[in-house]
């Protein structure tokens, strides 16, 4: 197979969001907030021009012509994290037992699991922040996109059932919805 000369993709900065570019750090600043990132593990050039930004390799090999679109992605989603931010809604599902949730600072506390004592935690990454909605809904907003869905995963990850069949006790806390 002939080798590609150069692989290249292309992002459009939003107009009121400004991207300042250091060497291979980039600081997304928009209307929800900051974003800063550094990709100098990355043998891929990213150049700011205009109101576009380029990741580009050239010569790649497999695994360098895959980074190039991954790191594309990456500032994809700092750009609408900063502009729209990411909100996760996770449903508290629940057969015999109510499950209630609190948020206590940087934690999640669910009570009354499976007719459990002890509560359950799960903990809140970075700047996320947790809402109840109703008596059975979360809400998980943040404007990085990685912060809630690890925050959203240790939530659900906390509810996991052992020892049990999970066809007939689905009791959990599970994702049902991204919304932007």
């Amino acid at each position: 197979m002939v080798k590609q000369a150069l692989v290249e993709e292309m992002i459009e900065i939003p107009r009121d969001v400004s991207v300042d570019l250091n060497e291979s750090t980039i600081i997304v600043k928009g209307p929800k907030g900051e974003l800063k990132r550094d990709f100098s593990h990355a043998h891929v050039s990213i150049i700011k021009e205009n109101n576009v930004i380029k990741t580009q390799n050239y010569f790649p090999r497999k695994k360098e012509r895959a980074l190039v679109g991954t790191i594309a992605s990456h500032i994809r989603n700092m750009l609408k994290g900063v502009t729209d931010g990411f909100i996760y809604k996770m449903k508290i599902v629940y057969s015999h037992f109510p499950i209630s949730v609190e948020v206590r600072g940087k934690e999640v506390r669910i009570k009354n699991f499976t007719g459990e004592r002890s509560h359950r935690r799960a903990r809140i990454i970075g700047h996320t922040s947790v809402l109840m909605e109703g008596k059975d809904t979360l809400l998980i907003e943040g404007i990085n996109i990685e912060e809630v869905a690890q925050t959203a995963a240790n939530i659900q990850q906390s509810t996991k059932i052992r020892k049990k069949d999970i066809r007939v006790f689905m009791d959990g806390i599970y994702v049902s919805e991204k919304i932007k």
